[in-house]
């Protein structure tokens, strides 16, 4: 008897360790600028912009943009390098909310973690410009056993047809756009202007203020989001929502990502659409305290 609860025990204690998981400080990592149009496309490598979820892979453990540890299952990372990368917990093209539902679980699920893959973009220790730090992620991938890892492709173009008929074959697939990283550039944790967002859209984020109730089709759910963006202004959104989305919409206090077509004179973005909610440092923080 005493044997079979010294076992339990210890089952116990490894499930315990496999699924609870300690805070870290937020990981310095790289932003991307917005696109823009002066520049000599053939100096830079171009990607897709994968729809996933940022992580910052530090040798042990992968890290959330805003410093938490995701509780993956200790086979997902087996065989990753000691070397830091900065990369994107990715399932597939316009497969956003189903990867950020799986690494936002409050319960560990192995067999949902089997969709993942970490896409590795860069190597943030690396005091390398960025054309041979594509070159030291190729050798990384070639030599890894982990069934787990990838490298999102780079590319270069020679002109920006083939700019524009990249991204027209991107979005075709139901992607979201593309990254514009200028060979020579060395990796800074700040917003860089040698790293470019291309999109036929702009996005930006905003904290949810306000659940506005919705009328006819949409009675006793979800009619539209009043948000406010850092500038303090506030504004309504009320498209891009899917069925599921109106009858459990973002908290009050969360943050979303919409995409917009421009500004008004009033700097009101203009036909503004939900697109994701963006996974909080308290959600992430409660889902591996559980």
């Amino acid at each position: 008897m005493c044997c079979r609860f010294s076992l339990v025990l210890i089952v116990a204690c490894a499930v315990l360790l496999t699924t609870t998981v300690s805070a870290s400080e937020p990981p310095s990592i790289q932003l991307a600028s917005k696109y823009r149009n002066n520049i000599q496309i053939q100096d830079y490598f171009v990607s897709e912009k994968l729809d996933g979820v940022r992580a910052y892979w530090d040798g042990t453990h992968l890290i959330s943009r805003g410093g938490h540890i995701f509780s993956s299952p200790e086979w997902f990372t087996k065989g990753f390098p000691k070397v830091a990368l900065d990369g994107e917990l990715w399932i597939a093209p316009n497969q956003f909310d189903l990867v950020s539902g799986i690494v936002r679980q409050k319960r560990l699920n192995n067999q949902r973690w089997r969709q993942v893959k970490f896409m590795m973009f860069d190597i943030p220790t690396s005091t390398k410009p960025f054309r041979r730090r594509v070159q030291r992620m190729l050798q990384i991938l070639q030599s890894s056993t982990a069934l787990h890892l990838g490298m999102i492709e780079q590319r270069q173009l020679a002109n920006k047809l083939e700019l524009n008929n990249a991204l027209d074959s991107v979005l075709a697939k139901g992607g979201e756009g593309l990254m514009l990283h200028k060979a020579d550039a060395l990796y800074i944790a700040a917003r860089s202007k040698k790293l470019l967002k291309l999109k036929k859209y702009q996005d930006a984020e905003a904290v949810v203020i306000e659940h506005i109730a919705g009328k006819g089709k949409f009675e006793n759910i979800l009619g539209a989001l009043v948000v406010e963006l850092p500038s303090g202004t506030r504004f309504k959104i009320g498209s891009g929502f899917s069925k599921a989305q109106r009858e459990n919409p973002p908290k009050i206090g969360s943050v979303i990502t919409f995409k917009y077509y421009g500004v008004t004179q009033n700097n009101i973005p203009r036909f503004a659409s939900f697109l994701r909610e963006r996974p909080s440092s308290v959600e992430l923080a409660n889902r591996t305290s559980n």
